[in-house]
C-alpha cells in the first residue's frame, strides 16, 4: 500500500523585482567576500541593470548611478590589482583597514550580543555557517547572502525580511560601507561600497512602505 497522501505545496514563482533584489544581495556578498576574477568582471559588464525598485526616487537614481560607475570601473580593472586592494582593506597583515564584520559597527555595550542574536535568527531559519568557512556569520558577505536566501530560496514574508534587514543588515551594513568609502586604500571598492550603500537605501525605502 502507498503511504499517506502528502499535502501539495504550490511554489509561487519569484517576482522579477524579488529576483533582482536577490541578485543584488548575491553580487554584493560575492564582491566583499573575495575580489572579482575576470569571469565576474565580465558578468558585471554584460549584465543589464536589473530593477531593484525605486528607480524614480532619489534613492533609486543613486543606485542607477552607482551601478553605472561600477560597470565603468570593471572595464579597466585588473584582477591582480583588485586582489591586492581587497587584501589591504579587509584582511591586512595584522589588523584589517576596514573590518567586514558588522557586529563591530553596532556593538555599543559589553552586554550586547549582535553575533549571538544573528546566529539565533539564522538557526530559526534553518541556516548555519558551513564548517569549512572561517569567517563568523556577521561578515558582510554572510549577512547579505542570508538575505538573498530569505528572498529567493525560502521566500520569507516581507515582514520577516524587513525585520532581518532592520536588525542585522542595514545598521552595520551602512556603517561598513561608509568606512570603506572613507578609506584611502579603497579605490575600486569605494565604488562597490557606493553601490551597496545605495542598494541598502533602496531596500530601506521599500520596506518603509510595507
Amino acid at each position: 500500500m502507498s503511504g499517506p497522501v502528502q499535502p501539495v505545496r504550490l511554489v509561487q514563482p519569484l517576482a522579477p523585482e524579488d529576483q533582482a533584489r536577490a541578485n543584488h544581495y548575491g553580487l554584493i556578498a560575492r564582491l566583499f567576500y573575495q575580489p572579482p576574477d575576470e569571469q565576474l568582471l565580465g558578468q558585471v559588464l554584460s549584465a543589464p541593470l536589473q530593477d531593484a525598485g525605486g528607480e524614480r526616487s532619489p534613492q533609486g537614481e543613486n543606485f542607477v548611478a552607482a551601478w553605472q560607475a561600477l560597470v565603468e570601473a570593471c572595464r579597466s580593472a585588473f584582477p591582480v590589482m583588485l586582489e591586492q586592494e581587497h587584501t589591504a582593506l579587509f584582511v591586512g597583515t595584522g589588523k584589517a583597514e576596514v573590518t567586514p564584520y558588522l557586529s563591530h559597527y553596532v556593538l555599543r555595550h559589553s552586554l550586547d550580543s549582535p553575533l549571538a542574536d544573528l546566529r539565533g535568527q539564522l538557526a530559526a531559519w534553518g541556516l548555519a555557517r558551513r564548517e569549512e568557512a572561517g569567517e563568523p556569520e556577521d561578515h558582510i558577505a554572510g549577512v547579505c547572502d542570508a538575505m538573498r536566501f530569505a528572498v529567493a530560496v525560502q521566500k520569507r514574508p516581507l515582514e520577516e525580511q524587513r525585520a532581518f534587514f532592520e536588525r542585522f543588515v542595514y545598521p552595520g551594513g551602512a556603517a561598513f560601507c561608509d568606512a570603506v568609502t572613507a578609506s584611502d586604500k579603497a579605490h575600486f571598492y569605494k565604488l562597490v561600497a557606493r553601490l551597496a550603500r545605495a542598494f541598502l537605501e533602496v531596500e530601506r525605502e521599500a520596506f518603509g512602505m510595507i
